[in-house]
């Protein structure tokens, strides 16, 4: 959803590439783009006849979806919103920041609101059934944006404990599958196990981690994973 002013802006895009256009424009908005970017990515190597006068005409209806004062002109496009707008691309790799710093500082309670944040807005993607490169980094930013949240969000829940920490082993699971490679994510599922009793089961990750870095790469587990292990030994 798209809103300035209290005024929804999608109803007023021209079509699929109306839309198109004000997204690369929103997603680029710290900087100037030319209209031969602009063209570039609504045709990429494909560019239809009349594609310069079509592009005038996608820029216009935009410049009244948005505000002609929103709009730069002469060549040079770059959309000026208001300093409160809410992007949530941007909010969720400020999340992520400060999802982040809280863990950081052990500061779970700090951590856990941020990193949903991040997780929700990474989760819900990036133009579904659109495709083209500058989608696809995009796609792939998001990608590892949901990892980092993952990980954020099963820490701080390890960290909140009590009714958190069936989420917090959810979400490991979900950061195992994910990056079966991410040492991280299992030594987060191996602390969620052993926190609600199961430790025969964290130990049981660990192995399966240790045969999969054997077998797949060649190498054993690192020292914070070892550690981990060693005192969950102790624990038996």
């Amino acid at each position: 959803m798209a809103e300035l002013r209290g005024r929804r802006v999608e109803p007023l895009l021209p079509g699929r590439q109306g839309r198109l256009l004000f997204v690369y424009l929103v997603a680029n908005r710290t900087r100037d783009a030319t209209a031969d970017e602009l063209a570039e990515t609504l045709w990429q190597d494909d560019p239809p006849s009349g594609a310069e006068a079509t592009l005038r005409t996608l820029v216009s209806k935009v410049r009244r979806a948005v505000g002609s004062e929103a709009l730069g002109r002469g060549g040079r496009y770059r959309l000026d919103l208001p300093t409160d707008v809410h992007i949530d691309l941007e909010s969720a790799q400020d999340a992520i920041h400060r999802a982040e710093s809280a863990v950081a500082a052990g500061d779970w309670a700090r951590a856990w609101g941020p990193a949903q944040v991040a997780l929700f807005t990474a989760r819900r993607g990036f133009l579904p059934g659109e495709e083209a490169t500058w989608i696809q980094e995009r796609r792939r930013m998001l990608g590892e944006l949901e990892i980092r949240a993952l990980e954020s969000y099963a820490a701080a829940s390890l960290g909140v404990g009590g009714v958190e920490i069936p989420g917090a082993e959810r979400t490991a699971r979900r950061l195992v599958e994910r990056e079966p490679f991410r040492e991280s994510g299992h030594r987060l599922l191996m602390r969620a196990l052993a926190t609600r009793g199961n430790v025969a089961d964290a130990l049981r990750v660990y192995e399966r981690l240790a045969t999969l870095l054997r077998d797949e790469l060649g190498v054993d587990p690192g020292p914070a994973t070892k550690d981990l292990h060693r005192s969950l030994l102790e624990m038996t």
